[in-house]
């Protein structure tokens, strides 16, 4: 519903409900009529929702460009000497 009232950038985290486990939250987001988008990232997808946010705030901050480009490259590292890690970070 917000995505409808606003021209900014919608980031939608569908919630797990005990019923259906999320997946009411999230068909509740995707299925938004023609020309009202919304970005949506997995049930209970917080830290990509938040890093999703920083990519599209670095569009216009180098700085934080570069602290994300080295943040990718450090997990991309962790993950390539311990794939157990993959998922945890």
């Amino acid at each position: 519903m917000l995505a409808a009232k606003t021209i900014l950038p919608i980031i939608g985290v569908p919630v797990p409900l005990e019923h259906l486990k999320g997946m009411d939250s999230l068909l509740s987001i995707v299925k938004k009529p023609r020309g009202v988008p919304v970005a949506t990232v997995a049930i209970e997808g917080l830290e990509n929702a938040a890093i999703l946010a920083a990519e599209i705030l670095s569009i216009q901050d180098e700085d934080l460009k570069n602290r994300l480009r080295n943040w990718r490259n450090a997990l991309t590292e962790t993950v390539l000497l311990n794939p157990e890690a993959r998922g945890v970070i």
